[in-house]
């Protein structure tokens, strides 16, 4: 009689499991995302715990609905565009022209390179709000 070859046992990769792979992933991913959230970012303070005048808290919201996407306050890290942190505390913004209202003015109303052009979307009071608040940073 013929001994009936029987196959290897199959032992089983663990990292070439494909459900294992996923979760892997998806944690590592996770954990990377938590991480970088957490840089640079403080808890949000409030309009009185930065002294903010009435005129300066109006402008704060117009700065969170329109340029916190693109610009962190309080940190000195870019966004997609540059920090406005201390944006009036020096002579010059990173774009080498100077950091006065008429300039900044300029920019939020006219845009440049990849900043789009607030001209058409933002009323007098709510660019002198924002002003107000930039100059707190």
């Amino acid at each position: 009689m013929e001994a009936q070859r029987q196959p290897p046992p199959r032992i089983e990769n663990p990292t070439l499991n494909p459900d294992r792979t996923l979760l892997t992933l998806i944690a590592s991913l996770s954990l990377i995302a938590l991480l970088l959230s957490a840089c640079d970012v403080e808890p949000r303070k409030s309009d009185a715990e930065l002294g903010l005048n009435p005129q300066q808290a109006a402008g704060r919201k117009v700065y969170d609905t329109r340029c916190a996407d693109c610009h962190f306050a309080y940190s000195t890290s870019n966004l997609k565009g540059p920090s406005l942190h201390g944006l009036f505390k020096k002579p010059f913004m990173k774009n080498g022209m100077p950091a006065n209202d008429d300039r900044v003015t300029d920019i939020v109303l006219l845009g440049r390179a990849k900043m789009p052009a607030f001209q058409n979307k933002l009323t007098q009071q709510q660019l002198n709000d924002l002003m107000a608040y930039l100059h707190t940073l």
